[in-house]
Order: structure tokens, then C-alpha cells, then sequence
């Protein structure tokens, strides 16, 4: 009887110290599948616009500390996504971060400065956009000609706004503030990652725009070429304001037409 204790004893020991050293196992960190957020502009356009494979939308906003986009902007922005998607479920997370120090910055530099601050990627039923405002220019602008960039989409859920630059225009406007040329420029932008035009969101009719890729041909647009640049914008925001209109444009029925053939509203 004493050696079956004994033997039992031996085991119920091997059972503790067992349990003991799995629990003292530390999990190593879970990789996070960024795959479906690293692919070209118009990509998601479906996904976006749609409730099919993901019915919320997660909206990271990174900005250099002191350029945080206006309230007054995130208000409109978020009435422009529930005009055009079937998406109910919107959040916005604010992600404030330090100055990278850049006199201006290319578009491999502002994918580099993702890697490192991004945070939020698809997971599950929620799909993630990434927009960055930034404290410098782009490395392509031509100030001696006009021609400053005022916001770029670069990937399908991936965008920057050249904070700085739409801040230096607006100052220089008695008709137009920080928060016209902010949601023109992030309506226009977001445009793109909708597919428009022609960018993953085929046309019912053709209305692109044969001198300016990827844009509309139709007056008065929203997605015009004069929006992705600095001079032409405030010149199309300011005449629109000077004749009592709202600065900011909306989409046309051709762009509206195609975001419905590809299930936004």
C-alpha cells in the first residue's frame, strides 16, 4: 500500500511542477496581418463603400503635434462617408505624434514614417484607413509655378494631407478657411480610395477627364484636378464662395452614379 502512495505521490508531483512550467511560459507578440491594408489605391473601393465583408470603419488619424485637423473638419468628413457608404459603424481614433524633422517629404518616406506609427490594420468584420497629416510639404511642389500638393493617397487605405500647406493657404484667403480646404482636400482624397475615377471603381459613363488621369471631366466636381493642387483649389473654393455657394464641392451625378454601381449610396 505504501509503495502505491508513493507512486502516486510521484505523480500528482509530476502534474504540479508540469502545469507549473507552462504557466511561466510568456506568449511571444501576435503578428499582425497588414497584407489586405498594403495594397494599390482603389483597391478597397468595394470594401469601403459596401457592408459586404466589413461593416465598420476605423479611421486612424496621425498628425504631427500642433496640426491636428479642426473639429469642424472631422464633422464633415464623417457626414461625407455616411452619404456615400452603407457604413453605420464609423470611428476615429487621433494619433498624435512627434515632428519627423523633414523640410518635405516624398512618398517613400511618408510610407516609411506609416511602419513605424501605424497602429490600426483590418481585423475581423472592421476595416482600418490610415490618414496622416503632416508638418512638412511635398517634395514635388513648385511654389515659383503654384503648383503645391495638397494631399495624396498612396496606397488602398492609406492617405496624407499636407497639413502645413493647406494651413499657408487658407492664412492667405479672406473667403476661405483651414476647414474648407481641409475637407475639400480630404473629401477629394478619400475619392480615391473610394475608386474614383476609374482608380478600382469602373465608370457607367465615361468621364474621365483625358488630361489629368484619374479625374473628373464633369464642372464643378469634387473630384476635379484642380483639388489635389494648391493654387487651382483655392481658386475653385473662393469663386464658389464668392457667389454664396459652399466652398467645398460635392460629388457630380456621374461620380455618385458609379460609387451605387459598386454598392455605396
Amino acid at each position: 500500500m505504501k509503495k502505491k502512495i508513493f507512486v502516486y505521490s510521484l505523480f500528482c508531483l509530476g502534474i504540479i511542477l508540469a502545469c507549473s512550467k507552462d504557466s511561466d511560459v510568456t506568449p511571444g507578440p501576435i503578428a499582425v496581418d497588414k497584407s489586405a491594408n498594403l495594397l494599390a489605391t482603389g483597391a478597397s473601393a468595394n470594401d469601403i463603400l459596401s457592408n459586404t465583408n466589413f461593416d465598420k470603419l476605423l479611421i486612424e488619424i496621425a498628425y504631427v503635434n500642433g496640426f491636428r485637423p479642426t473639429n469642424a473638419t472631422m464633422d464633415n468628413f464623417e457626414t461625407f462617408l455616411r452619404e456615400r457608404t452603407f457604413k453605420t459603424d464609423i470611428e476615429f481614433t487621433f494619433t498624435p505624434l512627434s515632428s519627423p524633422n523633414e523640410e518635405t517629404l516624398t512618398l517613400q518616406e511618408i510610407a516609411d514614417l506609416e511602419s513605424d506609427n501605424r497602429t490600426e490594420y483590418n481585423n475581423g468584420s472592421t476595416l482600418a484607413i490610415y490618414i496622416y497629416f503632416a508638418d512638412a510639404p511635398s517634395d514635388g511642389d513648385d511654389e515659383s509655378e503654384g503648383l503645391v500638393t495638397l494631399g495624396a493617397v498612396y496606397r488602398n487605405t492609406s492617405m496624407i494631407i499636407y497639413e502645413a500647406t493647406v494651413r499657408q493657404l487658407a492664412g492667405q484667403s479672406n473667403l476661405i478657411s483651414v476647414t474648407d480646404v481641409e475637407s475639400a482636400t480630404l473629401n477629394h482624397e478619400f475619392g480615391h480610395l473610394f475608386g474614383l475615377v476609374n482608380l478600382g471603381t469602373p465608370p457607367v459613363n465615361d468621364h474621365e477627364d483625358l488630361d489629368a488621369e484619374n479625374h473628373c471631366n464633369v464642372q464643378g466636381c469634387l473630384m476635379r484636378a484642380e483639388l489635389q493642387f494648391g493654387g487651382p483649389t483655392m481658386k475653385m473654393l473662393e469663386s464658389r464662395a464668392s457667389k454664396g455657394a459652399v466652398a467645398v464641392p460635392a460629388l457630380d451625378a456621374e461620380c455618385i452614379l458609379d460609387l451605387q454601381k459598386n454598392g455605396g449610396r
